[in-house]
């Protein structure tokens, strides 16, 4: 498409062509300084599909201005959906997201806005902002958020972060829910120290046999890891 049908389309009645003309603008060469500005019109859209497809866009075409609209965006957007989209593209943007990612995560409870912040959170390279992330949503009642959280904290096994975040682990060894002590199995196995072995043992010996199954899953991995 060219320019001139992509403002055609942005403007027009079906959701559809404006759907197509916003992924025109994301996938292909255009300029982010020519993109911009055309991806803009539709940040207002009444379509929450085509918000979200707006947030994707400034994700890919870079600008200061995308940045700080990305940024309105996940603050004030009454859907949830666009929010999560959005802190996706934020994340894109690199080492300058982490703190306002970080922000974001405490003020919006929502869990797939808070998956999509820890998603793009394990993308970067700050264990510190990650673990202050991953012990703020375990606070939460999501399972599906706090199994993420738990999968963050075996991201940062032999960093800075090892020792505490080892620690956060073993607190949930003997947690209630099966699911959340199937994702520390898989997480500990990211770490050597005597404690995550002796936790793993422990599970191995649940009542439910999803989390013993997953616990001698770990096991094999790290005999096979060794050989």
């Amino acid at each position: 498409m060219d320019i001139k049908e992509i403002e055609s389309y942005l403007e027009s009645s079906d959701p559809q062509k404006r759907l197509k003309a916003l992924t025109e603008l994301r996938i292909n060469n255009y300029k982010p300084e020519i993109a911009v500005p055309l991806i803009l019109t539709r940040k207002e859209d009444k379509e929450f599909i085509i918000r979200s497809f707006v947030a994707m866009a400034l994700g890919r075409k870079q600008t200061p201005e995308a940045y700080l609209i990305l940024l309105e965006i996940a603050k004030f957007d009454q859907d949830y959906n666009v929010r999560a989209e959005s802190a996706n593209s934020l994340s894109l943007y690199g080492e300058i997201s982490i703190s306002h990612l970080l922000d974001l995560l405490y003020q919006d409870t929502n869990w797939l806005v808070r998956i999509s912040i820890l998603a793009g959170l394990f993308e970067l390279n700050c264990p510190e902002e990650i673990f202050k992330a991953c012990l703020c949503v375990l606070e939460g009642q999501e399972i599906a958020v706090k199994e993420s959280a738990i999968n963050g904290l075996g991201l940062l096994a032999n960093s800075v972060k090892n020792d505490q975040a080892l620690s956060e682990l073993l607190k949930l060894v003997n947690a209630a829910d099966w699911s959340i002590k199937t994702r520390v199995a898989y997480a500990l196995k990211e770490f050597s120290e005597i404690e995550a072995k002796e936790a793993l043992a422990l599970l191995k010996q649940d009542t439910d046999h999803r989390v013993v199954a997953a616990a001698l899953e770990t096991s094999v991995i790290n005999i096979e890891g060794r050989s």
